[in-house]
């Protein structure tokens, strides 16, 4: 495979350089990273139906810029093969037929060299393309960074389906190389209290945003309080020892279906050890950092435990109501820690907040994303794009709950107070905590 030289991709270059070339090279490249120390094998691997193998990954984020931008943009675009729009779409049905989600881990051909230079093929394309004096200028960077985004959601999605792959190895191997985490005493778990009233919430249209963030629009809110940091590891222990599991009345009904078929009595990646908690992490097994906020959870999950401490689960716009005052510094994918930190002494887990005393006790960014309470719905007024870029998101406005914050593993990039990721209930292989919530 070949050798990608490392490069500092921080948020200062790639926040000078969006909207442009020099944002979309500095993307491509961070995927080119994230893959250096694989093997062809490794590329391969595809553990479950919601995963796919980083090979996979790294070709269909090449296909979205070939297919929404070179294919429409570029009259003497061809292809290298034609046949990787039907093995490299993922669910855009109008642009046509697709390989099954679930074997994708079946295809061999084309090989890792063969998707690298499927790469370099568009790179060539797109980089020519941007390079022109063309009337339609703008929205054609407009469709870049959309691609540029659309990669960094990738990225994340490459390394925990990684994560997930590599688990079912006995030998457990690494993504990273095993680092020990910092030692930090435990941060008392605070409150911001916040009285109410009419505000407006959603993207205001200024920078990028995807659909599902817009219209912005007004929200009314009871007076509610929110925690200054995640639910921790030690915490959860509490609610396993406290028979958390076990206990019907503290979950919704399709939770506790959910919890006894697949037989859950701690977070995915757990287990105990001569009387020590020990999960498995990017950089291979570990003892469960007890002051590090809880991971690897459902919503399910996350409900029940609400539920167990006699508060409840935010809801999205009271998460972006208090989060949109707050700076975005914590432990994302740039850092490249790859598990969640404890709250640090001035309260943020990310190296670059440090010595930042307005977070003193706080820590809304980054580590780990958190369960809201909300379903993922259309805001009021929401109207999808027109054509097959339409299916991005308004599709899966259905039986999906939102999270908020970012992850150890999300381009900081992307992050904003009014970003919107969401999953089903049951999911818990992505980065995935909570933060607790309560009326006043």
């Amino acid at each position: 495979m070949p050798v990608v030289p490392k490069q500092n991709i921080t948020q200062k270059n790639l926040n000078q350089s969006k909207n442009g070339l020099a944002f979309y090279e500095l993307v491509r490249k961070r995927s080119m990273q994230l893959v250096i120390g694989l093997t062809p094998e490794d590329m391969m691997l595809q553990s479950m139906e919601d995963a796919s193998p980083a090979k996979w990954h790294l070709a269909h984020t090449t296909w979205f810029f070939e297919e929404f931008i070179l294919k429409v943009k570029d009259a003497d675009y061809v292809s290298p093969d034609e046949r990787f729009a039907f093995l490299f779409n993922s669910y855009y049905v109008n642009a046509g037929p697709r390989h099954a989600r679930s074997q994708r881990g079946l295809i061999s051909t084309p090989d890792v060299n063969s998707v690298m230079a499927y790469r370099d093929h568009v790179d060539d394309a797109i980089s020519d393309l941007c390079t022109q004096v063309r009337d339609d200028k703008k929205e054609l960077l407009d469709l870049v960074e959309l691609g540029c985004h659309h990669e960094m959601q990738h990225q994340e999605l490459l390394v925990t389906d990684l994560l997930h792959g590599f688990s079912y190895n006995p030998l457990l191997p690494a993504f990273s190389a095993p680092e020990p985490m910092s030692v930090r005493d435990a941060v008392p778990l605070n409150w911001i209290e916040h009285e109410g009233g009419l505000f407006e919430i959603g993207h205001d249209g200024n920078g990028f945003s995807y659909d599902c963030e817009m219209p912005r629009h007004k929200a009314f809110f009871n007076p509610f309080k929110i925690a200054t940091r995640p639910v921790t590891n030690s915490e959860w222990i509490k609610f396993i020892d406290a028979g958390g599991y076990e206990d019907a009345t503290l979950w919704l009904s399709d939770g506790w279906a959910t919890c006894e078929r697949e037989k859950w009595d701690c977070p995915l990646y757990w287990w105990q050890q001569d009387g020590v908690w020990w999960t498995y992490t990017l950089r291979g097994p570990q003892e469960v950092n007890l002051n590090a906020p809880v991971v690897h959870i459902s919503y399910y999950e996350a409900d029940a435990y609400a539920r167990f401490v006699d508060k409840r689960l935010p809801t999205e716009a009271e998460w972006e109501l208090v989060a949109r005052d707050i700076p975005i510094e914590g432990n994302f994918l740039d850092d490249e820690v790859y598990r969640p930190l404890p709250t640090g002494p001035t309260g943020s887990s990310g190296p670059a907040a440090s010595s930042n005393d307005a977070l003193k006790g706080q820590q809304f960014w980054g580590d780990v994303w958190e369960w809201t309470q909300s379903p993922f719905t259309p805001y009021p007024g929401f109207k999808k794009p027109e054509g097959t870029i339409g299916e991005y998101n308004g599709k899966f406005m259905s039986n999906q709950y939102v999270l908020r914050g970012g992850s150890c593993v999300t381009p900081k990039a992307q992050i904003r107070s009014t970003y919107r990721t969401f999953f089903y209930p049951h999911q818990r292989w992505q980065m995935l905590g909570l933060r607790l919530a309560s009326d006043v």
